[in-house]
């Protein structure tokens, strides 16, 4: 009975968070009064409705913390975690009941307490509202996990979208997004300037005809310069044909790019001049990231190639996101 009273309780509840529309119309109602008090002929009344209509837009659709997190990232959070919004409301359910029995117990109990002929009935009593309040905090302490659980998980699918729409040149006439690798590619983005960049390709020299069967490629993203990384001259001719295809992605409007890995170092805690790297799944999430060099033969060891045999069955095996 709680539960379903609980449940139309939420049901009939507004939302708490004002929309566009609300915020407007008290403006829009005003609006047209001026439009009535000046005449359409007059440019300067007309410069003021536009002008207002400008304040009223920008007022209102200023976004809201719970708007930063995009329906995409929420779908897949319900995809990943399909009952934790059973479970939360279960929760509430429970910390209801019990709320609701810890009211009646005190009412029992304030009597009680009142007429010593009754107080061979406190024992009970306190035992009934120990147990009530115990159910609330326990009850709520589940939820206030799973909450938080749900807040980090839509954080991190929020930034992986924002990752996913990122620009990369193919080459001199294809852009592609990152989205499009998905189910294509295990990316391994490199941040850090072009002598780390050199150093980490010299290094994945022995270990390039591995990484292509297995999927990856690699973003080298220059952080010392607005400029692309370009190759030297040993080294571009050691990429030719088959062996460039593992570094021939380039970043596209390095702004954004900027943007985004300098916020995945702030919240990794990480220096901003730290040169960095984050592999990617085959599903586009992150599966592992680091200062420093990647390591490539670790690569080698636990992705399992996209082709032959095993490649169907083994495309889940890209380790755990972070």
């Amino acid at each position: 009975m709680v539960a379903v009273t609980l449940f139309s309780l939420l049901i009939s509840c507004p939302s708490l968070n004002p929309s566009c529309k609300t915020l407007c119309l008290p403006s829009k109602s005003l609006l047209l009064r001026k439009e009535k008090s000046f005449p359409s002929s007059n440019p300067s009344s007309v410069r003021r409705r536009q002008a207002f209509r400008r304040i009223c837009c920008s007022a209102a659709n200023k976004p809201s913390p719970s708007t930063e997190i995009s329906s995409t990232a929420k779908i897949r959070s319900e995809v990943l975690s399909p009952f934790r919004s059973v479970r939360m409301f279960f929760y509430l359910a429970f910390v209801a009941s019990g709320a609701i029995g810890g009211l009646i117990s005190i009412t029992q109990l304030i009597p009680a307490l009142a007429n010593s002929s009754r107080s061979a009935e406190l024992p009970e009593i306190l035992k009934g509202l120990g147990i009530d309040i115990g159910a609330v905090l326990f009850f709520a302490f589940l939820y206030t996990r799973e909450n938080s659980a749900k807040n980090v998980q839509l954080a991190k699918l929020s930034r992986e979208e924002s990752l996913s729409k990122l620009k990369l040149r193919v080459d001199q006439n294809k852009i592609i997004s990152v989205s499009d690798l998905r189910g294509v590619a295990r990316l391994v983005i490199l941040a850090g300037p072009a002598s780390y960049i050199a150093e980490s390709f010299r290094r994945s020299r022995p270990f390039s005809d591995s990484l292509l069967e297995r999927g990856v490629l690699v973003v080298p993203f220059r952080t010392d310069a607005s400029t692309p990384f370009q190759f030297e001259g040993n080294d571009e001719e050691m990429i030719v044909d088959k062996k460039r295809r593992l570094w021939q992605l380039r970043p596209v409007y390095t702004s954004e790019w900027a943007n985004w890995i300098d916020e995945q170092k702030k919240l990794a805690n990480v220096s901003p001049d730290s040169p960095v790297y984050l592999s990617l799944r085959l599903d586009g999430r992150v599966r592992g990231s680091g200062v420093g060099y990647p390591p490539w033969n670790a690569f080698v060891a636990q992705l399992p190639p996209v082709k032959g045999i095993w490649s169907g069955l083994l495309d889940g095996m890209d380790g755990r996101v972070l």
